[in-house]
């Protein structure tokens, strides 16, 4: 493991390019992985090597292959995975600007959805879709993911309530992302309890309740059978802490002003570590960014090493440990 750029008591912050990093840590070294990586020719954080900035969708695959290739060596055989990516349609490539090679990366970009002959991977070969087209980067990559070995267990979709609003009118907006839960091996550490919903009605756990009914005259329903607890397949055992929150997770956007722009609320890496990392383990984000995952795991009371290209990224993280401010807002 390189030097730390930045420790104490449970974060570790490292500098570097993620996929030569992790080739340092030793095997089965972490318990969870929670990550958003920078997301496929949406825009240019100003970083020589930075990845997102590949020349077509193909080759970011073959990136985040590689990347999650090394990172399966480094988690634990019953750790999980839990991958943030969203999608990006040809033609609109946000900050990276029009065509040309940018001196910062020497990368040939995109034009009006044309792409530069070859692919090992992945759908796009000798030409590319029309402009406008979506890219589905997301499954792309989580198919990529499969064939490697992983075992992708859910789809979630992040619903963004607050999302920034579009200047597009022929086609609906874009308010969601995926997350995606991967694991190594059919047995696998989860724990659904902490990231419960609350029952709409708990006094039904102890109050008589009506239950079915028996047949009366003619064939027709009869006065209903009372009996107290509830029905223990619907209140009783596990689900007395609350229900299954589902793979559709409503959670609005919270600005950090002093991050970049690819913060992602706390409250999404917050569930994650809560229900798939053991208690006192330790914490992964390869792409670390703002110390967004480092903060929900100290928060959670597990252990977090960070990995970024960008020291100017692990100077924000290290100011939001060293100040012990890690919510800016509430958070599950």
């Amino acid at each position: 493991m390189p030097e730390p750029y930045y420790a104490d008591d449970s974060v570790t912050l490292l500098l570097g390019d993620t996929l030569e990093v992790l080739r340092t840590l030793p095997d089965s070294s972490v318990d969870c992985i929670v990550t958003s990586p920078p997301y496929f020719g949406l825009r240019d954080y100003g970083t020589e090597g930075q990845y997102g900035l590949e020349a077509t969708p193909a080759a970011y695959v073959e990136t985040m292959q590689a990347v999650f290739a090394e990172a399966r060596r480094v988690l634990t055989g019953d750790g999980t995975l839990w991958l943030n990516l969203g999608d990006s349609y040809s033609g609109s490539w946000g900050a990276q600007g029009k065509s040309g090679d940018r001196s910062s990366t020497g990368v040939q970009h995109l034009d009006g959805g044309r792409y530069p002959k070859a692919a090992k991977t992945g759908a796009i070969k000798d030409g590319a879709p029309p402009a406008k087209n979506l890219l589905g980067i997301p499954w792309r990559t989580a198919f990529a993911l499969q064939d490697d070995g992983w075992i992708l267990r859910n789809e979630i979709i992040w619903n963004k309530p607050n999302a920034m609003p579009e200047s597009v009118r022929d086609r609906l907006s874009s308010r969601h992302e995926h997350l995606f839960l991967f694991v190594k091996q059919q047995s696998y550490w989860f724990d659904l309890d902490p990231i419960r919903e609350p029952l709409a009605r708990p006094e039904a756990l102890t109050e008589s309740i009506v239950f079915g009914g028996t047949k009366g005259p003619g064939g027709k329903l009869g006065a209903s059978r009372r009996r107290s607890g509830g029905n223990p397949s619907v209140y009783g055992g596990g689900q007395q802490k609350g229900r299954n929150p589902g793979d559709v997770w409503s959670i609005t956007t919270k600005p950090y002003p002093a991050a970049h722009f690819a913060v992602f609320p706390i409250e999404l890496p917050t569930r994650c570590i809560q229900a798939g990392c053991r208690p006192g383990g330790t914490v992964l984000d390869p792409f670390s960014g703002s110390g967004t995952t480092g903060a929900a795991a100290r928060e959670s009371d597990r252990r977090y090493i960070g990995i970024d290209l960008n020291p100017a990224y692990h100077e924000l993280a290290k100011a939001r440990f060293v100040q012990g401010a890690f919510f800016f807002g509430p958070a599950a």
